[in-house]
């Protein structure tokens, strides 16, 4: 019987934040296409984006807590690489609120399976299916295309949710386009989203407000590096996220 109360709160929880993102992008709904009919007006669809995603967090009672190695808001305009660890979907959003420059995000296809929602990720964001070689370097070269056009491009490159919020291994696309591009790769680090919306059952996994922590690392420079350097590039880079996350464990300790 105390297992159910205790679910109670949760579930009513993920029902509110669920009915609040529904709602919101139905009445956005109408904007966003007339915004995603035209690649010129993707920035200003992108710009909504940041106020749904706001809207989407506080709304909710998730309050984003960001720490910056860099002002974000003085750096050039791009094009970058960002990169972060993926525990939860509310990584999603908070990506759009932390980073007030436009970026295009590369996510897996099943995205593309999501009710009213698929629409920013078949028109302005790329989709790969990372099961097939072929879609993977379709969607590497529409990523370059990006960069050439000065879009920054966001990546996860763990390529799936780690519902634990333990880090697992990465893949090697982001950081071989960011060595072809000659572009800095920009870490960033979400520390307890798996804990305020995991990714799993909805009745038993994690789902409450609270404060979402997340840092943003400053640009690691890719100029000079060849093929040769991407594996020590993956690793340099996976370990500032390592080691972001566990001094963060450790001060909550």
């Amino acid at each position: 019987m105390m297992k159910y109360v205790l679910m109670l709160p949760r579930v009513l929880w993920k029902l509110w934040f669920a009915i609040n993102f529904i709602v919101t992008l139905l009445l956005l709904y109408p904007l966003f296409l007339i915004l995603l009919s035209k690649e010129s007006r993707f920035p200003i669809a992108f710009k909504v984006m940041r106020l749904w995603a706001k809207w989407i967090c506080y709304g909710a009672g998730i309050i984003p807590r960001i720490k910056y190695e860099i002002d974000i808001q003085k750096i050039p305009q791009g094009p970058y690489i960002f990169v972060s660890n993926h525990s939860s979907y509310l990584d999603i959003p908070l990506s759009v609120v932390c980073i007030p420059q436009y970026f295009i995000f590369v996510a897996k296809q099943e995205l593309d399976k999501a009710p009213l929602f698929r629409i920013f990720f078949k028109r302005m964001n790329i989709l790969v299916n990372r099961k097939s070689t072929i879609d993977s370097h379709r969607a590497y070269q529409q990523a370059a295309q990006k960069i050439d056009n000065g879009q920054s491009v966001y990546i996860f490159p763990e390529a799936t949710i780690s519902s634990s919020g333990k880090l697992i291994s990465f893949k090697n696309g982001a950081f071989k386009l960011a060595i072809d591009k000659q572009i800095s790769i920009i870490p960033i680090v979400y520390f307890n989203n798996w804990k305020i919306l995991q990714n799993g059952g909805f009745l038993t996994a994690n789902g409450r407000p609270g404060i979402a922590d997340v840092m943003i690392h400053k640009p690691i420079e890719t100029i000079g590096l060849t093929n040769a350097d991407l594996i020590p590039l993956r690793e340099k880079v996976r370990a500032v996220i390592s080691n972001s996350l566990e001094q963060h464990t450790n001060a909550k300790n």
